[in-house]
């Protein structure tokens, strides 16, 4: 049985509906990262599942117990919210001791307890500092910190790494999903960040338009994207796209790809004849000195450190994208080269709804 299922969750404001008809199932122990972009509704799902918030209909269970009429301080739910929400006449050490004290733990463990995510989270030096006395970074870390103290079955973490520095968020992205999973707790973690869900998400459910257009793991969101939005969200650099009319192959199809004939997977006879959006990522694109390919000219080159991205441009003037290992040779800007794409690495998507066209 599942630790977490909404079911036909929805959430209006008036005639403004957040979303409708949310379901999802989490099971023990997993992590899952709801992903989704600015005024998505992440924040008041996870409201609706502390309770802080009450569901306009569909229902909130845990561990099998529909929580529509019980409080938020019964529903062993632990929540780091995005404006830290700290308690200002109270020390960063005292906010993270709240919940170990509401729940009458002994002074041992409750120093235990403090000390245990203090120095996992770097705040073990302001333990004794008033919230006005701390660092946004800071802040963000002590709201966690008290989230994860009273080890509850339940972890709603609201974009809880958004306002620290590039330094500690990467060092947080290793740290973290090793925390998350010796506390045990069944975990949904909100975030704008797709790198940041792709790093400790078990699955990820994209929020967009009021639905979960995905809920997959990392991988399958990366290189089975439902949706064109999805792709294009997924990645950096972005994925290539080019409208395309499929033509009849024996019994599959192939495109023509700026004058380049290749094979499209799958089945899709269902489209021939039909203009589709055809996208690879820039990572699948090779170089090569066959003839087989793509003819391009390099417009210009960027270093990004392990990576070189170059953009070219095809003779018939679509512009695409190719990232290339720091170890493989880059032509100079100007240069023709022939730019090679394998047909497993093609995804095809309906170009009126967006939704992907073959597995």
């Amino acid at each position: 049985m599942s630790q977490l299922s909404l079911r036909n969750l929805s959430k209006s404001y008036g005639a403004f509906t957040v979303f409708d008809g949310l379901n999802l199932e989490a099971d023990a122990g997993e992590i899952i990262v709801v992903f989704g972009g600015s005024g998505t509704g992440k924040t008041i799902l996870l409201r609706l599942i502390a309770g802080v918030e009450d569901q306009t209909s569909g229902t909130v269970e845990l561990n099998g117990e529909d929580m529509t009429d019980v409080p938020p301080e019964r529903r062993n739910v632990g929540m780091a919210f995005q404006n830290f929400a700290l308690f200002p006449h109270m020390s960063a050490r005292e906010n993270i001791a709240a919940p170990l004290r509401a729940k009458s733990a002994s002074e041992s463990a409750l120093n235990a307890g403090i000390d245990r995510v203090s120095k996992l989270l770097k705040i073990d030096r302001v333990l004794g500092h008033a919230p006005r006395e701390l660092s946004n970074g800071q802040k963000q870390r002590t709201s966690l910190a008290r989230a994860l103290a009273a080890e509850p079955k339940f972890l709603l973490l609201d974009d809880p790494l958004r306002n620290v520095d590039a330094k500690l968020r990467y060092e947080m992205r290793l740290e973290l999903p090793r925390l998350l999973r010796q506390s045990g707790a069944t975990v949904l973690y909100v975030t704008q960040d797709y790198k940041e869900a792709m790093a400790l998400a078990d699955r990820i459910a994209v929020l967009q338009g009021g639905k979960f257009v995905q809920v997959a793991t990392p991988q399958d969101i990366y290189e089975k994207p439902a949706t064109l939005q999805v792709a294009r969200l997924f990645g950096d650099p972005v994925i290539n796209t080019l409208d395309v009319t499929l033509q009849a192959q024996g019994k599959g199809a192939a495109a023509d790809v700026a004058g380049y004939k290749i094979s499209i997977p799958g089945n899709v006879q269902s489209h021939v004849s039909k203009t589709v959006v055809l996208a690879m990522r820039p990572d699948a694109v090779t170089l090569n000195t066959s003839k087989s390919g793509v003819k391009a000219t390099v417009m210009a080159i960027t270093p990004l450190n392990e990576r070189t991205v170059l953009l070219l441009q095809a003779e018939n003037g679509w512009e695409f994208l190719a990232s290339l290992s720091a170890a493989a040779e880059t032509p100079k800007a100007g240069s023709t080269v022939t730019a090679h794409f394998e047909s497993s690495d093609i995804h095809l998507f309906d170009k009126e709804t967006g939704e992907r066209l073959h597995g």
